[in-house]
C-alpha cells in the first residue's frame, strides 16, 4: 500500500470540497487517513490461499469422533467498505458452518479469517464466497456454509436513507447445499 499516494490524494480531496488540509484540525488527516486504510484494508495484500495459510492452524480429530460432526461458529462481528461508494458495512454478524474431514480449525482462527477478508475493498455476497473458500482451503473441507447479516452506509447514510435496512447473504457448498437441516445450522437467531 502506498502511504505516501494516499497522504497525497487525501490533501487533493480536502482541497477539493473546499477545505485547507493546513488549517488546525486537518494538518495531520491525510497521514491519519493514510494509517487508518492501511489498517482496514490490510486483507488487500493477502490472497484467500494466504489467509487460509496464515490462520490454517487445524487439530486431527480421531475417526471414530468424526461422524458427521458439524462446527458451527455464530455472530462474528466484522466490518468493511463496500467497493461501489467506500462506504462503511457495518453492524455486520457472520455464521459460519462447517463439516471437518479429519481436522478441525482453531476456533479463534474462523474469527480470523472472516477478519481478515473483510479488511478488503468488498461486497457482501464477495465476501462471504471468500470466507467459506479461505475456511474450505484452511480446514480441507469442501463443505461450508457462510451467512453475513450487515447494514451499508451507502443506503443508510445516503441515497435512500432506509436506515433499519439490512442485507442478508448466504454461501452454501457441498452438503450444504442439499440439506436443509445444515442450512438451518448457519441461520441468523
Amino acid at each position: 500500500m502506498d502511504i505516501n499516494a494516499i497522504e497525497y490524494h487525501v490533501a487533493g480531496i480536502l482541497k477539493a470540497i473546499g477545505e485547507d488540509p493546513e488549517r488546525e484540525g486537518l494538518k495531520e488527516t491525510p497521514a491519519r487517513v493514510a494509517r487508518m486504510l492501511a489498517e482496514v484494508l490490510e486483507g488487500t495484500a493477502y490472497s484467500n490461499e494466504e489467509i487460509a495459510e496464515m490462520f490454517g492452524k487445524t487439530f486431527s480429530v480421531p475417526e471414530d469422533e468424526n461422524s458427521e460432526q458439524t462446527v458451527v461458529m455464530k455472530d462474528i462481528t466484522v466490518f468493511s467498505y463496500c467497493e461501489h461508494h467506500m462506504a462503511l458495512m457495518y453492524d455486520m454478524k457472520v455464521n459460519v458452518a462447517y463439516i471437518p474431514h479429519g481436522k478441525v480449525l482453531g476456533l479463534s482462527k474462523i474469527a480470523r479469517i472472516c477478519d481478515m477478508a473483510s479488511k478488503r475493498l468488498q461486497l457482501q455476497e464477495r465476501l462471504g464466497k471468500d470466507i467459506a473458500e479461505i475456511i474450505s482451503i484452511a480446514a480441507g473441507t469442501p463443505d461450508v456454509a457462510v451467512m453475513i447479516s450487515g447494514s451499508h452506509s451507502c443506503m443508510t447514510a445516503r441515497g435512500i436513507r432506509n436506515i433499519s435496512s439490512k442485507t442478508v447473504t448466504s454461501v452454501f457448498n457441498g452438503k450444504f447445499r442439499e440439506s436443509k437441516e445444515l442450512k438451518d445450522l448457519v441461520k441468523f437467531d
